[in-house]
């Protein structure tokens, strides 16, 4: 489960609680439910980063729904590996688009539904009960019809020129590590890159291996264990220290041989 819905309310609590009541012996794991509440980028980045390291088969429910009880589409997702549960505004869709996709269903069975399904609670209501049918084996074809048209976010490709590679902010942790949408490439070695990002501070910073190589308080690039390049400072919160946001500008420039 991966949802904005945090901890301190029953939320999170009573969707494991009707996931049981249908599948008693389901295996429920929280993916997180910290996400920034409505940040559906921010939700679909962490069901990417971390859906994969689930076993075949798993059913992995997002629920990031500033829109729950409007006109967007509830949708279950098979694909090679694994099935996606979630509303249909793009939280999925980073996730999907390193999948093998084999069907997209619109979920309008309310057979499956727990009733009545309350306007402001479908995480309890369609999305909890529905994984919890189809980790039981049912057929996500009875859930309802196809769709082709689900919603895309697109995805800020770095850009790239000779000796600069520029980017931009996806996600900010716990940590305050500022987590990139640059990926990590042979010419990025430790050696030659220098990182800049642009917040309230101007921060700059070399690419070492981890965030220790470099003295305590010191701001360092690293690629991170989601394949991705992080903006860190030793012992403290990058965030914080510089003032960043999602979408803030970051720019390698790697010496030329």
């Amino acid at each position: 489960m991966t949802t904005d819905f945090g901890t301190r309310d029953w939320f999170v609590g009573t969707m494991k609680g009707v996931v049981l009541g249908i599948h008693p012996r389901a295996a429920v794991v929280d993916l997180t439910h910290e996400i920034p509440p409505g940040d559906i980028r921010a939700g679909a980045f962490a069901l990417m980063a971390g859906y994969r390291f689930f076993p075949k088969g798993t059913v992995h429910v997002a629920v990031v729904d500033p829109g729950v009880g409007g006109p967007r589409r509830a949708i279950a997702v098979q694909t090679a590996d694994y099935v996606f549960v979630g509303p249909d505004n793009g939280v999925l869709s980073w996730a999907l688009a390193r999948e093998r996709i084999k069907t997209v269903r619109r979920i309008e069975a309310g057979k499956y539904f727990l009733k009545p399904v309350s306007r402001t609670f479908h995480g309890r209501d369609i999305f909890a009960p529905v994984a919890a049918h189809l980790s039981r084996g049912l057929s996500i074809q009875r859930l309802g019809r196809g769709v082709d048209d689900w919603v895309r976010l697109s995805w800020p490709q770095p850009t790239r020129s000779r000796g600069m590679v520029r980017g931009e902010i996806i996600y900010l942790d716990r940590f305050g590590n500022a987590i990139t949408n640059v990926e990590s490439e042979p010419e990025l070695n430790e050696q030659a890159v220098t990182c800049e990002v642009a917040g309230r501070r101007k921060a700059r910073c070399a690419l070492a291996e981890f965030y220790g190589a470099v003295p305590g308080n010191r701001p360092v690039a690293v690629m991170g264990s989601s394949g991705f390049l992080e903006i860190a400072v030793n012992g403290d919160s990058a965030a914080r220290r510089f003032g960043l946001k999602t979408g803030d500008a970051v720019v390698l420039r790697m010496r030329i041989p």
